[in-house]
């Protein structure tokens, strides 16, 4: 993919350089490591990637390089870059890169350029509206020389989702069911402050209200075997309360089935 920096003839003045080079980026590796969790500018941890992410990670790193007409070096072992990062010596400022670079990468980095101390970092995509691809860290050595490193960027996993909470007024272990999911037997309508008419095809109705056992029906109060509650969208009412209002619930393998009059549907019930 690039020459080993080992074999490329350096000049005393390179060798100077080279050396400029590594002291700087010994610095640069001692910032990334200390650097808070929270900290955006930090070079991303090396992680497993994919054929198609260290490709990314390679064209991107030619771009550069073609653009800022950088030298390969060998990469300071401080940083934790994997095998296949490059890292490109210029003589050109951090200053002058930062917006020759974006600008060459254009469409394809997130946001803009994240800069700690002397030390900045862009993220770029594999391709426009594409999965995370590579990284770029540019750090100063001063105001006329830079080093610039190219790696594999994996975007982090999603945090896995939380045990939804409990909604109040709910008793864990029993059966509800969500008026939405009635659709079909039972017609639900909010009624506003916590109140709810639900109807069946065959004129049976029933008034009930979070967080209250007693409801309504056209022959008068009856008592909820548990009182509804909500989520805030949805009505969450207990399956039994079915019953006040005619319907039938049977056992149907996993699910159950609930009829109304000559209408039926089969739905699972939500336990807490």
């Amino acid at each position: 993919m690039f020459p080993n920096s080992d074999s490329v003839a350096l000049t005393p003045a390179r060798h100077a350089a080279r050396a400029l080079l590594l002291l700087g980026a010994s610095g640069l590796g001692a910032l990334t490591l200390s650097a808070p969790a929270s900290a955006q500018t930090a070079a991303p941890k090396p992680a497993a990637t994919s054929a198609a992410t260290t490709q990314a990670a390679s064209a991107v790193a030619i771009e550069i390089s073609a653009a800022i007409k950088g030298q390969i070096v060998s990469c300071p072992s401080s940083l934790k870059l994997s095998p296949r990062a490059v890292c490109l010596y210029t003589q050109t400022g951090a200053a002058s890169l930062r917006p020759l670079i974006a600008g060459k990468l254009s469409g394809r980095a997130v946001g803009t350029w994240k800069t700690t101390g002397k030390a900045s970092t862009l993220l770029v995509r594999e391709r426009a509206n594409g999965p995370l691809g590579a990284f770029v860290l540019l750090s100063a050595l001063n105001d006329k020389e830079s080093l610039v490193v190219v790696d594999a960027a994996q975007a982090k996993a999603a945090p896995a989702a939380g045990k939804p909470t409990t909604p109040a007024g709910v008793i864990k272990g029993q059966p509800y069911v969500l008026g939405r999911d009635l659709a079909g037997v039972v017609n639900v309508t909010s009624q506003g402050g916590g109140s709810y008419r639900l109807t069946t095809e065959d004129g049976s109705v029933l008034t009930a209200t979070v967080g209250r056992k007693s409801a309504q029906t056209a022959s008068g109060t009856v008592e909820l075997p548990l009182a509804p509650a909500t989520d805030g969208t949805n009505l969450i009412f207990p399956l039994d309360g079915l019953r006040s209002l005619g319907c039938t619930v049977t056992p149907a393998g996993k699910s159950l089935t609930v009829a109304c009059g000559a209408d039926s549907i089969g739905l699972k019930p939500i336990v807490f």
